[in-house]
């Protein structure tokens, strides 16, 4: 019986989780891969790999809180990668949870104004910076532990992916203590006219607004991230400005990885 996983980086990682922060906010170019499954073995292994980040979808991924918490530990293993976590809504009870669990950054759904990116970013703030609760459970063991250690250490990303939000766009990124924003393509494709959430036929528009979005995160030097189907994909808007992207997700390589077999084998 052969056994083909790899345990090994696919390349040697010039970063540590613990510095994840301060890059990103440096407009460093980071990579980094998204989890919807409840599987921490199997998070485990792609926290091995050497992305940047593996980011765990509380929104609309297939886990709950327990499962965020495997996935944290489990990233938290390899220590490669840091763990961020989209939060299912802009609340400071989801915030806290995320963070409290030992995520590193997270990143906020359906901001629309700046006054919305204010509050997550309170959110993710001991006092006197913040309305962070204090009760850090398990991330005193990986950041901080002091608060105002967390607050160096925590980043806030907060997503635009709707047209109140493009219109807000420059407001948003002006936002203090924001460290970044993030495209999620999908939504802004529909908000923007799209039939479906890919259609080609706002492709001109969905361009034009990823442009604004990365220009305005540049002139006030905070970092801009889209998410990607793939790493092509990731490279091109990496090229385009945006410092850091998002690779699509193991549900879907999993899928794409079994049809390929199937289809290899079939002939």
């Amino acid at each position: 019986m052969t056994n083909s996983a790899t345990h090994a980086p696919t390349h040697a990682p010039t970063h540590s989780p613990t510095d994840f922060a301060a890059r990103l906010r440096a407009r460093r170019r980071i990579l980094g891969y998204w989890v919807v499954l409840d599987n921490p073995v199997g998070t485990e292994r792609l926290a091995g790999l050497g992305y940047d980040y593996v980011c765990v979808d509380a929104q609309h991924g297939l886990l709950d809180y327990k499962g965020t918490l495997g996935a944290m530990t489990a990233i938290d293993a390899r220590g490669i990668s840091a763990g961020m976590v989209r939060v299912p809504a802009n609340d400071g009870f989801w915030i806290g949870q995320a963070l409290d669990a030992g995520a590193r950054g997270v990143i906020v759904p359906l901001v629309n104004t700046a006054e919305e990116a204010a509050a997550a970013v309170s959110a993710c703030r001991y006092p006197p910076h913040g309305v962070r609760s204090y009760g850090p459970m398990r991330s005193g063991l990986r950041v901080g532990p002091t608060p105002a250690e967390a607050n160096e250490q925590v980043a806030c990303i907060v997503m635009i992916e709707t047209a109140q939000a493009l219109g807000n766009t420059a407001e948003i990124c002006a936002t203090k203590g924001l460290d970044g924003v993030y495209i999620g393509p999908s939504d802004l494709t529909i908000a923007l006219g799209g039939r479906t959430s890919t259609d080609p036929s706002v492709a001109e528009e969905f361009e034009a607004a990823l442009t604004k979005v990365a220009e305005a995160a540049k002139s006030v030097g905070i970092a801009a991230g889209i998410h990607c189907p793939n790493g092509v994909t990731a490279a091109k808007r990496l090229a385009q400005g945006f410092t850091f992207a998002t690779v699509s997700s193991d549900l879907a390589h999993l899928e794409q990885a079994a049809a390929g077999h199937l289809r290899d084998a079939l002939g």
